[in-house]
């Protein structure tokens, strides 16, 4: 646009020159002389006026050119001031968020799979997949479990596990616990009975042996011990099952108020805690912790679709269709960002300010013009036309009269 300008600049010039030769051949050619003549006057003060906004003209340091450069600080204080005044006050906010309807926008937006789910869905797996690979595995994984292990050491586990149990009688569920476990002695027995049966021959003296009534006697083991479990199973009222709901209770108790108890499971805990085993434990826990994670976010589509994406989809229906909802969503957006304008609305001015301070002249010159130079260059072409006209206008005036 600027070579436009200028050509046509060039081409008023030329016609002025070429009819200052010919005007005397034809009344008309006075005319296009006077045409031209005007346009490259105007041609040249918009070239003056448009140039002198961004630097010297031909390089002439003439008062008042240069404006934008010369007055890059002045200019990065008036546009904060602007900013501020007109679209960071908390009146200002709170009357365009007033007519915002911000939920049910946003609702619009998540219901969408299209762009809710999908940007949501991949956001959030794009963010946690360059957290965990730009973190060391080693330290991150030390953060974590020593994390896990700081919290399990303030645990008081003791009055936990009573409460558990407490909970688990008074609910009835500690009779399915109870059965399990019978059910799971008869099963052991009856797996190792060749081995109970040998240390029972083992145990028996030479006579019993000899009459063959050891074998008898651990046949009679095995089925009384067996008769045992079967009556505790099936008969509610059985006395061994109410020992062992009486000993659950006592321990229950126990792991609640008795401070010897208390210190007896807080021992074992540390006990567990210092074991090699453990720390192997929490080793194998945390990578598959971090291989399962690295897995859904490097596949958000298969491991974070699903439920995730009706999930959102839900909250956007729940978001356009809800006017209470709608009301307390807006509610909150709107006092939010008053707040935010009201604390922070001079700090963003200041950012702004600053930036183009610290920007040099060159800098905010070549963006300025970058970004309105070719509606400029237009005012040079708009003001050599416009400047012939008059031109033309007066020479026929003057003819006139």
């Amino acid at each position: 646009m600027r070579i436009m300008a200028t050509c046509l600049l060039i081409v008023m010039a030329a016609i002025y020159i070429g009819m200052r030769q010919v005007q005397h051949v034809h009344p008309a050619f006075g005319f296009v002389r006077a045409f031209a003549e005007a346009a490259m006057v105007g041609g040249l003060a918009d070239w003056f006026a448009v140039t002198a906004l961004f630097r010297h003209p031909l390089g002439i340091p003439i008062p008042h050119t240069a404006i934008i450069p010369e007055n890059k600080d002045r200019i990065a204080d008036t546009m904060a001031a602007f900013l501020q005044s007109n679209f960071l006050t908390p009146q200002v906010v709170a009357r365009r968020m007033g007519a915002l309807n911000a939920a049910a926008a946003m609702g619009g937006f998540l219901a969408d799979p299209r762009t809710g789910e999908s940007r949501l869905r991949d956001g959030a797996a794009g963010l946690v997949a360059d957290i965990l690979e730009s973190l060391d595995p080693d330290e991150l994984g030390g953060l974590a479990k020593g994390a896990l292990r700081n919290q399990l050491e303030k645990i008081d586990l003791a009055p936990l596990l009573g409460q558990l149990i407490g909970a688990a009688i008074a609910d009835g569920r500690h009779m399915a616990v109870i059965e399990s476990l019978i059910r799971k002695t008869a099963e052991t027995i009856e797996a190792n009975e060749p081995m109970i049966k040998t240390m029972i021959h083992e145990r028996a003296n030479t006579i019993l042996r000899w009459t063959g009534l050891d074998e008898k006697l651990a046949n009679a083991v095995l089925d009384g011990t067996y008769k045992l479990l079967a009556e505790t199973l099936v008969v509610p009222d059985h006395p061994v099952r109410t020992r062992i709901e009486e000993g659950l209770r006592t321990l229950a108790h126990d792991l609640v108020h008795d401070p010897a108890m208390r210190d007896k499971v807080e021992q074992v805990k540390h006990e567990i805690l210092a074991n090699p085993a453990f720390a192997r434990w929490l080793d194998g826990l945390w990578e598959r912790g971090r291989a399962r994670m690295l897995e859904m976010v490097r596949n958000p589509q298969g491991a974070l679709g699903g439920q995730f994406g009706a999930s959102i989809a839900e909250l956007g229906y729940a978001l356009q269709r809800d006017t209470g909802l709608q009301r307390v969503v807006n509610r909150f957006a709107r006092r939010t960002l008053v707040g935010v304008a009201t604390r922070y609305g001079a700090q963003i001015v200041r950012l702004v300010s600053e930036t183009v301070k610290r920007w040099d002249a060159r800098t905010v010159t070549d963006r300025i013009e970058g970004a309105v130079g070719r509606d400029l260059q237009f005012i040079r072409i708009n003001g050599t036309l416009v400047g012939g006209l008059v031109g033309l206008t007066l020479h026929a005036l003057d003819g006139a009269l």
